[in-house]
């Protein structure tokens, strides 16, 4: 059973939702919370296997809520879904980074909702390459090499082996365990074993922060 946190200021909107995954084979809505400060107390205290966030909520908004929820090691399985409109397209980016797992539309048909909460409870990333590389065009600076210039590793990837790094890249487009597998020629097994491990000597909390640091870093470009 996916346990789940419903967080929203706005009622009708919370109450829709709630009741969209209540209905859900394997997904039972364990609480709701009505803004940044409410859903931190209600994490804490239910343990919830994914967090549906808001981002625009009054008092403590859904980035810092969910920069503290990931932060928490308490609540290192919980998974943060975020929940949002077309408007807030560089908030997103912000939530990616705080430790968000993806994000899905609230205008989203019922059965799409119910797939993106089953998707990041597995761990799995909740991204459009097509999507996300847009967003990345949009809000994230790569960092910036003279013309002519010797690649250089940023310092954030120098902990990473040569292999780490390929296996970073091919998160960064978007490639499942099995597909990075495929390319590189070694097990699903060993391909998740890398994934964690590149997350866990960059402190990314999910998937969705490779991508931003692949980005940030220089390692990928947004045109590439």
């Amino acid at each position: 059973m996916i346990t789940v946190l419903v967080v929203d200021d706005q009622p009708l909107i919370r109450q829709a939702v709630t009741d969209i995954l209540s209905h859900a084979d394997g997904v039972d809505v364990v609480g709701e919370a009505i803004d940044g400060d409410d859903a931190i107390a209600a994490a804490a205290e239910l343990h919830p296997d994914v967090v549906v966030m808001d981002i625009r909520m009054p008092h403590l908004d859904g980035i810092a809520a969910t920069a503290a929820i990931c932060a928490d090691p308490e609540l290192a399985s919980t998974r943060v879904l975020i929940l949002t409109t077309f408007e807030e397209d560089e908030y997103i980016v912000s939530a990616l980074r705080a430790g968000a797992s993806g994000f899905i539309g609230k205008g989203s048909e019922p059965e799409e909702i119910v797939h993106a909460v089953r998707a990041v409870s597995e761990g799995e990333a909740l991204l459009s390459p097509v999507a996300t590389r847009s967003l990345i065009t949009k809000y994230v600076t790569p960092v910036a090499r003279p013309a002519g210039a010797a690649r250089v590793i940023p310092p954030e990837l120098e902990q990473l082996t040569e292999r780490e790094r390929e296996v970073l890249l091919l998160v960064a487009r978007g490639r499942s365990n099995q597909e990075i597998a495929d390319e590189l020629h070694i097990s699903p097994h060993t391909a998740k074993t890398h994934v964690n491990r590149v997350m866990a000597k960059v402190y990314a909390h999910d998937r969705a922060q490779l991508v931003i640091l692949a980005y940030e870093s220089g390692l990928l470009a947004p045109d590439r």
